[in-house]
């Protein structure tokens, strides 16, 4: 008998919020490995706010598998440095099943520790957290920093660092359930329930001494907030801007505060993960350490089976998740 797997394909473009019916769930069969190929049973599936932007602007290819990071175990290998059982990483998307000639894909050595932090804290999420604000926010020790979304995966790693350097941190959050999470087990100085109230005063009265970095994961009534509370020479560094990511054009809604960066030489400055490449292993040195001595918490929301996925990534934009928004698979 012929064997399957399933995999999740983008079958229509959404306008707005995603729907479950702009996804499909494909079977396909499971091809044995050529010369110098690996076959991969996916374990863990990675759902992130950036893979909403490529659903719209045409770089997710309708009925193609869905693009995203994974992790499994090779269960069969015709190359030379691949063994059945080894545990790798890899971005051949949303799939129960995944045949690869190896490029793009990473073995790991856990160390004892979950495989799925690989998927987040130990991984692309704590990386781009680490680099963001460390090199092209240039944190410095005791700082005042405000991180947006600071309980999702990014923003509740980049709040940590923030306080491991010593720095007053402010969190932003959905509800008062994530507010407490962000006081009271990872040790935030403030948080802010940005749908209760007005989101500029709560900042102001949390912030009494300025920011010196506002870590972006939001954009519009949150940069609005941030700017007129940015000190001289403040940093902006921009992760992302998921309250932009479901409008027509992953536009953002106005923002009349940007007068604050002329006097005050405040610097913006957006960046992608993979300019800290040659700095992974610092990265990798940092988290490790920081876990071990129990100064990086961390929280997963993981959905069972294949055919959640479309259903977890559109819960991110609902605020679902707390921490990390994963897919196990069986």
């Amino acid at each position: 008998m012929l064997q399957v797997q399933r995999e999740v394909h983008l079958s229509a473009h959404p306008d707005g919020m995603p729907s479950e019916d702009n996804f499909s769930i494909v079977e396909t069969a499971i091809i044995e490995p050529g010369e110098g190929e690996i076959l991969i049973k996916n374990r863990y599936m990675s759902v992130d706010p950036a893979m909403r932007p490529p659903l719209s602007n045409g770089q997710q290819k309708l009925n193609q598998v869905m693009q995203a990071g994974a992790i499994g175990n090779v269960v069969a290998s015709r190359h030379p440095d691949f063994a059945e059982g080894d545990l790798v990483q890899h971005r051949l998307g949303w799939r129960e099943y995944a045949l690869s000639d190896t490029k793009g894909v990473t073995k790991i050595d856990a160390q004892g520790m979950s495989e799925t932090l690989y998927l987040h804290v130990l991984g692309t999420t704590g990386f781009t957290a680490w680099g963001g604000l460390l090199i092209t926010g240039e944190l410095k020790q005791g700082e005042n920093v405000f991180v947006s979304a600071a309980a999702g995966a990014v923003g509740s790693v980049a709040a940590q660092i923030a306080k491991i350097k010593q720095c007053y941190t402010i969190g932003s959050a959905g509800s008062d359930e994530k507010c407490r999470w962000l006081t009271e087990d990872l040790g935030l100085d403030a948080a802010i329930n940005y749908r209760e109230g007005s989101l500029r005063h709560q900042l102001k009265n949390a912030a009494p001494n300025g920011l010196d970095v506002y870590f972006e994961n939001v954009g519009g009534e949150h940069l609005d907030a941030a700017l007129p509370r940015m000190n001289a020479l403040g940093r902006i560094p921009v992760c992302g801007m998921i309250s932009a990511y479901n409008a027509a054009g992953a536009r953002s809604t106005g923002v009349t505060t940007l007068s604050n960066m002329i006097y005050n030489r405040i610097t913006m400055k957006g960046f992608v993960v993979y300019e800290f490449e040659p700095m992974r292993e610092q990265f990798l040195s940092d988290m490790r350490g920081w876990i071990s001595a129990g100064s990086m918490l961390y929280r997963e929301t993981v959905l069972q089976g294949i055919e959640n996925a479309p259903r977890a990534l559109i819960g991110l934009f609902k605020g679902e998740n707390v921490g990390k928004m994963l897919v196990k698979l069986s």
